[in-house]
């Protein structure tokens, strides 16, 4: 039987914790850039599921692997192999360059991994060496140990006691670090673009020098490419825009198109530390999400894919930039990178995303005063202009 909204609405209220703030729309189905409510109303997605759907909705090569994989098989437990993991992998490892990969099923799952691979990898160099270090703004997950991760107090607050060991310091500080760190620091863990955070891009040299300060305690240094990675910055990594590469990178959101996945990837020498049951997953890497996988890294991998994603980030960035000129009371900054930017408001963004919504435009507002864009990759101009048109349309009402 098919409920109507008021039904659903009713049903979520009665049956669902209570946990997300919802839009009260229905969506229903999907077809490239846009998706469709159950009223039929057309929206133009530029949130992507929070920058999970690269490749849009209802793409033919991803439904078509996944709908071949299903038939075949669905999950088989990791005591045994299968093809597409294996195919999963080689493809990372050879994007990156690195030496290991380890399938999960989340964001927060492969950071989980990643903060257990640094643990044990420090405490094989000395067991006094166990300090996290991780930036204020941050966001890393859900779980206990990377809400703790997250340099935000307010995901803390009621989750007490936290785990031991993690510190915080301003993004972009180098000096505030260096006072920090020890030869007791395991890793320190940052975003290479804070997403959840506000959209934040750092300076290029204090990435180099963070790496150093990692080579010079034999820190590791994990990158959180949750939100910016899998060609989100116009390069496949978003490190790689910062000339250097930390000792593990996390990805999960877009790297199966939508299919619950993550993954952490790491060097030989990190990955050393780490022996059978030392880490595992029942679900991780089955071969669902890994046919979904391999259709994401085939497309998104390529040269022309990334030029593409650059490209546009250009565009959309000069069309936010020239809001900001006309309206500089409002809008503060204009900032991030590719595919992945935010527009800083000198008031609450809540009802401008609203306003939006209502005429068919999805966007986000994160930081409460920052509109975060996150499209599927395969926007064009056609598509930018049609979004930077609403969003337009809509800030005059606010100044």
């Amino acid at each position: 039987m098919q409920l109507t909204d008021e039904q659903i609405y009713a049903r979520d209220a009665q049956d669902y914790l209570p946990v997300f703030a919802r839009y009260k729309i229905v969506l229903d189905h999907g077809d490239g850039v846009y998706v469709y409510d159950t009223q039929g109303k057309k929206y133009i997605d530029f949130l992507g599921g929070i920058a999970v759907n690269v490749l849009g909705h209802n793409y033919p090569e991803l439904v078509k692997a996944i709908a071949e994989q299903a038939g075949k098989m669905i999950h088989c437990s990791n005591l045994y192999y299968t093809q597409v993991q294996a195919d999963a992998a080689e493809k990372l490892v050879k994007l990156s360059g690195f030496g290991k990969v380890f399938f999960g099923n989340s964001g927060a799952e492969a950071n989980e991994g990643a903060i257990k691979a640094a643990r044990k990898y420090a405490h094989s160099v000395s067991a006094d060496k166990s300090q996290i270090i991780s930036a204020m703004h941050s966001f890393h997950g859900r779980t206990i140990a990377t809400l703790t991760a997250t340099g935000q107090p307010k995901y803390h607050e009621g989750f007490g006691p936290l785990p031991e060991g993690f510190d915080y310091v301003p993004y972009n500080d180098i000096g505030a670090l260096e006072k920090l760190m020890s030869d007791k620091t395991a890793a320190v863990m940052l975003e290479p673009i804070q997403g959840e955070g506000g959209v934040h891009v750092p300076d290029i040299e204090y990435m180099q020098q963070v790496r150093r300060l990692c080579d010079k305690y034999d820190a590791v240094l994990i990158f959180d490419e949750i939100q910016s990675g899998m060609g989100r910055s116009g390069k496949f990594f978003a490190y790689e825009n910062f000339g250097i590469r930390p000792d593990v990178v996390t990805l999960a959101k877009g790297l199966a198109g939508g299919v619950p996945i993550g993954a952490f990837i790491t060097t030989d020498r990190v990955a050393a530390a780490l022996h059978a049951g030392d880490h595992g997953s029942t679900f991780g890497g089955n071969p669902l999400a890994c046919a979904a996988a391999n259709v994401v890294l085939d497309r998104v991998g390529t040269e022309s894919f990334l030029h593409h994603v650059g490209e546009m980030g250009e565009y959309m960035k000069s069309r936010l930039s020239a809001m900001q000129a006309k309206h500089p009371e409002l809008i503060k900054e204009v900032r991030g990178m590719g595919l992945i930017l935010g527009m800083e408001l000198s008031r609450p963004g809540r009802e401008i995303v609203d306003a939006c919504l209502a005429k068919g435009a999805i966007i986000n507002c994160t930081a409460e005063n920052v509109l975060r864009f996150v499209p599927p990759l395969i926007v064009t101009k056609e598509h930018i202009d049609e979004v930077c048109d609403v969003v337009e349309s809509v800030l005059p009402a606010y100044c």
